[in-house]
This record gives C-alpha cells, sequence and structure tokens, in this order.
C-alpha cells in the first residue's frame, strides 16, 4: 500500500532540481564505464603482447554488451519497478568491473568487458525514469539535463581513465570504477523513486522483447532516428578509439594522461546539450537535427585537414561532441513523445542501434588505421554523417 501511495505521489508530482541531479550524475558515473578502456587500449595492448587491432576488440566486446544489455534489460523497464532493476544492474556491473581488473589474458579481458557492456544499461533506465516522472512541459529541460550528465560521464570517463592508468596502470581504473558504483548504488537505494509501470502487468517478459521488435514498424519516425543515430554514434566512437594512437604518435607523443584531457574539451559539447532539450519546444526544433549533423560533419573535416595541428584537434573535439551529443538528446526528446507507455522499448531501439553503430565504429576504426592510418579513419566519419544527414532528411518534422 504504501509503495502504491509513494508510486502515485512521484509521477504526478514535479520532479526537483535535485532529483534531476541525482539522475544526471548517476547516469554520467554508469555510462563511463563502457568507455574507461578506450584511453587505455596502448597499455592493454602491451600487458597482453597484441596488436592495436585486436586490443580495439575490447571497446567492441564493451559496445556489443551493452547493445544486447539494453535489449535484455532495459525494456523492462516497462513492466518492472525502475528503481529495484536499476540496483540490481548496479550491484551486477561492480562485479563486472572487477573482473575486468583482474583479467589474465585477452579473452579474459573481452569477456569481461562484454559483462561489464551488457551490465551498465542504468543510464537507458534512468532515461526513461526522467522523462516519466518530469511534466510534458518540462521535460524537454529535465531530458535534456540527464543526457547532458549522461555524455559529461562519456567524455570525463576518458580524462579519468587516462590520468589513472598513466599513474596507478590500467588495472586501477576498474577498481576505482567498481568502488564508485558500490556507493553510486548506496546512494540511489535511499534516494531514486519507486514508480509504477505503464504497461500492463500480465504482459511477459517474451511478449515484451518481441515487442521491441515492432516498434520501429508502429513508429516510422524511429526506424529513421534510429539508423541516423547509429551512424553518428559509428562517427563518434571510431574517433574517440583511435585518437590515442593518433596522439600517442609523432609529432603529438602523448601518453594516455595527457591524451585523455581531450575528453575535457568535450564537455562543452555535452553542455550543449542542455541547450538543446530546451530549443526542441520553440519554433526552430525542425532545424536542430540537420544543425547538429552538420557540425558534426564540419568537425571531421577539421580532423582531416589539421590532424598534425593540436588547435585544429582541439576545436574539432568541440565541434563533434556538440554535434553527437546535441542530435542525441533532440532524437530523444522526440522519440520520448511517441508513446507514454512505451518508453523503455522506444529508447531500447534508439540506443541499440546507437552501440551497435559504435561497436561497428571502434572496429572499422581500428582496421582504418592500421591499413590507411588517420586519412582512413576521417573518410569512415565523413562517410557515416553524411549518410546520417541523407537519412535526417528524410524525417517529418
Amino acid at each position: 500500500m504504501l509503495t502504491s501511495i509513494a508510486a502515485e505521489k512521484n509521477i504526478n508530482n514535479t520532479i526537483t532540481k535535485a532529483m534531476t541531479l541525482l539522475l544526471a550524475i548517476a547516469g554520467g558515473i554508469s555510462v563511463a564505464n563502457i568507455y574507461y578502456n578506450q584511453p587505455l587500449l596502448s597499455e592493454i595492448a602491451k600487458t597482453f603482447h597484441t596488436t592495436s587491432s585486436s586490443a580495439g576488440l575490447v571497446a567492441t566486446f564493451t559496445q556489443l554488451g551493452y547493445a544486447l544489455g539494453i535489449f535484455m534489460f532495459a525494456t523492462l523497464g516497462d513492466i518492472k519497478e525502475k528503481k529495484k532493476l536499476i540496483l540490481t544492474l548496479t550491484g551486477l556491473v561492480t562485479v563486472s568491473l572487477l573482473g575486468v581488473a583482474t583479467a589474465q589474458n585477452l579473452l579474459w579481458m573481452n569477456l569481461a568487458s562484454f559483462a561489464v557492456g551488457l551490465t551498465s544499461v542504468v543510464p537507458q533506465i534512468i532515461s526513461p525514469l526522467a522523462a516519466q516522472l518530469a511534466s510534458p512541459k518540462e521535460r524537454g529541460k529535465v531530458v535534456g539535463t540527464v543526457v547532458s550528465g549522461l555524455l559529461i560521464g562519456i567524455l570525463l570517463s576518458r580524462t579519468v581513465s587516462g590520468f589513472v592508468g598513466q599513474v596507478a596502470g590500467w588495472r586501477a581504473m576498474f577498481v576505482v570504477a567498481a568502488i564508485l558504483m558500490f556507493i553510486l548504488g548506496i546512494i540511489m537505494y535511499y534516494k531514486l523513486p519507486v514508480t509504477k509501470s505503464n504497461t500492463i502487468d500480465n504482459f511477459t517478459y517474451k511478449e515484451l522483447l518481441k515487442s521491441v521488435l515492432t516498434m520501429p514498424r508502429k513508429y516510422p519516425s524511429l526506424m529513421l532516428i534510429s539508423i541516423s543515430g547509429a551512424l553518428l554514434f559509428c562517427a563518434f566512437s571510431g574517433f574517440w578509439t583511435t585518437m590515442i594512437f593518433l596522439l600517442g604518435n609523432p609529432p603529438f607523443s602523448m601518453q594516455s594522461d595527457q591524451a585523455g584531457l581531450f575528453g575535457l574539451l568535450g564537455v562543452a559539447g555535452a553542455l550543449g546539450a542542455n541547450i538543446i532539450g530546451r530549443l526542441s519546444e520553440t519554433k526552430i526544433v525542425k532545424f536542430i537535427g540537420v544543425t547538429c549533423i552538420g557540425i558534426t560533419l564540419i568537425s571531421y573535416l577539421i580532423f582531416g585537414l589539421f590532424s598534425m595541428n593540436i588547435l585544429g584537434m582541439v576545436i574539432g573535439v568541440i565541434l563533434l561532441s556538440l554535434g553527437v551529443q546535441g542530435a542525441q538528446v533532440f532524437y530523444q526528446i522526440k522519440l520520448f513523445s511517441l508513446s507514454d507507455d512505451e518508453r523503455s522499448r522506444i529508447n531500447t531501439v534508439f540506443v541499440v542501434s546507437n552501440f551497435i553503430g559504435a561497436a561497428a565504429g571502434s572496429t572499422l576504426s581500428a582496421m582504418a588505421w592500421n591499413y590507411y592510418g588517420w586519412n582512413g579513419v576521417c573518410i569512415l566519419g565523413i562517410t557515416a554523417v553524411l549518410i546520417a544527414l541523407w537519412i535526417n532528411s528524410r524525417l517529418k518534422s
């Protein structure tokens, strides 16, 4: 009875700034788990005496695990109580992170990284939760803030892991990550509200997963947005996976902690994502998607033309983050308005597509680097962004 009353209360009330901030921080810390390995790939390759291409598979396995985890677990947000689901996954990812920290060979590393990705899907339960708690009037602002926190977590994860990896070794980073998740779990246990799902209670898990596959057909815009998002994440992940190889060579010759500082530059883009959330409620909404993709394209042109210039790389990173992250916020706000009862499943289709794109970007960019160098990485990114721009042009306002 008390749980039911609490759920009713939390759903009907306007979400507080403190709760919005907690959700943003929780999403950022959780999603960081799947990006810690990227600035550390060179060190991981040395530890296991393998090539940069083989080490790049660590990032690929993590992202594939994340995509599968979203399909398997994030969908449960439509039929299960979200707080309990979030806390369960937080405990599982803590154990998985310790598995990565103790890996003794590359196979172990890949399997443990896959488990980290599989259980790091807390942010994709938090985003629909934020949309559920917010009133329609403030949904754009709240979702923009939460997604900004998530994106800041993605970017700062590289800075933090680069620094910790340089000071204490790459294994220490995953021990620190496990501790952070344990602490976060305790905080969320006491602070997260209990919510009630909008979907019918007798909906089985099998029926739930089956219904996910029908979402793109039910909502045609979801298909276009998901493909466009996947291509943008392909370009985004491709850059961050191979950036460490570029900056580790002359003329930069940076260590992992120095290269990781580039993540700080992307925070400017993440903060801009909150502005996108507010603009999505204005009359210029139809121009936001194409503008964000255009900014992403410009960033890759800068990477290609000024790859040996530190200022060019700095400007490119800021624009890449602003473009991809702005598009992410814009797309999620549009998708959350499609249905109140199916947000978790709609979000599942979108985010699974994104991280399949990210996994493809990590793999293809590592291959492009091995065979064609940085120019190959830039051509791959530009191609992905141009196709995303064409697909976005078919999206109705």
